[in-house]
């Protein structure tokens, strides 16, 4: 009986313990401890209308914006997969994966619909990736760079508003939000340590992408 209670106990502390995850630096390749973000939801029960059409357009937006992210990075992926720069894309790549993942669960979890956009943002995404690749490892950077720095403001917006509204009720949500913000400001300044700055009509092409970006943006929320 006491090598089964043992057994049992260990099983236990093995899933307490699985959910922890090693991500790697993507300057120093140093492995760092991550703890992965829980696995029920992470959005309190709305009081009312206002608030659930809140966090609808909020979850929904950052919903679009990882897929988006996904197929970029399977297009750059596409063209760029067997040169030198395919394993840091796609790094970039795996943790966009998570993202996505992780707001597929909470979108299911809180029965918020996607937006009816998917299918533009996935053959978009895609041509954006792949375009920019055919640039070479700076076009497919300065993409990079356009678009995370797009997000990762994005989500700033959205951690001010959450934290002037009520931090302590969002505590959970918050928390998502900033670890992925954390990961896409990442990508960004690994886009401009790969030479994303030096590839033709730079400022043109970064301006370019983040103004469909911000246009992507405002109709994910309400489409």
């Amino acid at each position: 009986m006491m090598q089964r209670a043992a057994h049992t106990a260990l099983h236990e502390w093995s899933n307490i313990v699985r959910p922890a995850m090693v991500r790697q630096c993507l300057q120093c390749r140093v492995p760092v401890l991550h703890l992965s973000s829980r696995a029920y939801s992470v959005v309190p029960p709305p009081r009312d209308s206002e608030e659930k059409a809140m966090l609808d357009r909020m979850l929904r937006v950052d919903h679009a914006g990882e897929y988006g992210a996904n197929r970029i990075y399977a297009g750059q992926m596409a063209v760029l997969g067997r040169s030198r720069t395919g394993p840091l894309i796609q790094e970039m790549w795996d943790q966009e994966k998570k993202h996505l993942e992780k707001f597929n669960e909470i979108l299911s979890e809180n029965r918020v619909r996607p937006t009816a956009l998917l299918p533009l943002w996935n053959i978009a995404g895609f041509v954006l990736g792949a375009s920019s690749a055919l640039l070479g490892k700076e076009g497919a950077m300065a993409c990079t760079v356009a678009v995370e720095e797009s997000i990762s403001e994005h989500y700033n917006s959205q951690i001010r508003t959450l934290m002037e509204k009520d931090p302590e009720r969002y505590t959970e949500l918050l928390q998502v939000i900033k670890e992925f913000r954390d990961d896409e400001l990442e990508h960004h300044d690994t886009g401009l340590e790969h030479d994303a700055e030096t590839v033709p009509g730079y400022w043109f092409l970064k301006n370019a992408i983040q103004l469909g970006c911000k246009a992507a943006i405002y109709v994910s929320e309400r489409v």
